[in-house]
């Protein structure tokens, strides 16, 4: 039976040649196992390249580690330690991912491209974005409906105002509440996040002065079904609301913003104003962002695209 090898014991060897992939513990032992399918494609390209592939843990010490390697490292949703080293991240769901040479997905090359809807073929997106609304949640989709309230997926840090958002969370709750006069607004919380005392007396104050508030915790397929529309600061929650057909507006910074309302640049009273009648072409956008912008693990080109990316970040493949 295989035993999960420490990180000293993994790693060995490490030179120019070398690359290191840092992980966290579980990742690191189905990566090692060859049962990762996106770490297995990399390293075939690789390994194609005559480079050895190495594994490491996520820790501070790993980090200080990686400096002092002449090598190369692939650190999963953070920034490289060295300007050698390359994030890697799922795309919002399997099988796309992103290589990059840091983990501010705001500042990718996606985000700061425009999308053009009349550039995508028609029947591809269609077909694709079919595809993926039954292959992710059935016949949710085709259900969707309007059922009068606004779905307001939280994520952590409520209280503090961060560079990439507009606001604060709780003030992006006060926001909703200010403009959307009618309808009923459902805030959700992230399951793995833990609320402060301040974060929860914050909400339940909102909750006490304003009847149409409610808080609930996950079942983020429910309440995309039955919205009437969106906003969120950039949880993944908006962007799998697309599959809904669902409008979204966003309080802070993303790589999914092209046919979103965005607050900061409109303003929240127009974004407001305009969004039950937001139409964007949803099958389009999916099928640029997904399958012409990231890389789909599941597609027999996936090793050339791989090997196009890692070159464009110079990389010797």
């Amino acid at each position: 039976m295989f035993a999960p090898l420490p990180a000293a014991s993994v790693c060995r060897m490490s030179d120019e040649k070398t690359v290191t992939f840092y992980l966290h513990d579980q990742l690191r032992d189905q990566a090692v196992r060859g049962q990762h399918n996106f770490i297995a494609r990399v390293s075939d390209v690789l390994h194609a390249a005559g480079l050895r592939v190495e594994y490491d843990d996520d820790s501070d010490a790993a980090r200080l580690r990686a400096m002092a390697r002449p090598g190369y490292g692939f650190h999963l949703m953070e920034d490289p330690a060295t300007t050698r080293g390359l994030t890697f991240r799922m795309c919002y769901h399997y099988p796309f991912w992103h290589i990059e040479r840091h983990g501010r997905r705001w500042d990718w090359p996606v985000a700061t491209s425009s999308f053009d809807p009349g550039a995508q073929d028609p029947a591809k997106a269609a077909n694709f974005y079919r595809f993926w609304q039954k292959r992710l949640f059935n016949d949710g989709p085709a259900k969707a409906t309007r059922e009068g309230f606004v779905y307001v997926p939280l994520q952590g840090r409520l209280n503090a105002h961060r560079s990439f958002q507009s606001c604060s969370p709780i003030d992006m709750v006060r926001t909703v509440l200010q403009h959307e006069p009618e309808r009923n607004i459902i805030v959700t919380l992230h399951p793995s996040e833990t609320y402060t005392m301040a974060e929860q007396n914050a909400l339940e104050a909102l909750i006490d002065a304003h009847p149409r508030l409610h808080i609930r915790s996950g079942e983020m397929e429910h309440h995309l079904q039955g919205c009437d529309y969106v906003v969120t600061q950039n949880s993944s929650a908006g962007f799998m609301g697309y599959y809904f057909g669902k409008p979204l507006i966003l309080f802070g910074k993303s790589d999914f913003h092209h046919i979103a309302l965005n607050a900061a640049q409109i303003g929240a009273a127009e974004a407001f104003a305009r969004v039950v009648d937001h139409r964007p072409d949803y099958a389009a956008y999916l099928y640029w962002f997904l399958q012409k912008r990231a890389i789909n693990a599941g597609r027999p080109e996936t090793l050339q695209k791989i090997r196009t990316v890692l070159r464009g970040h110079g990389w010797p493949v």
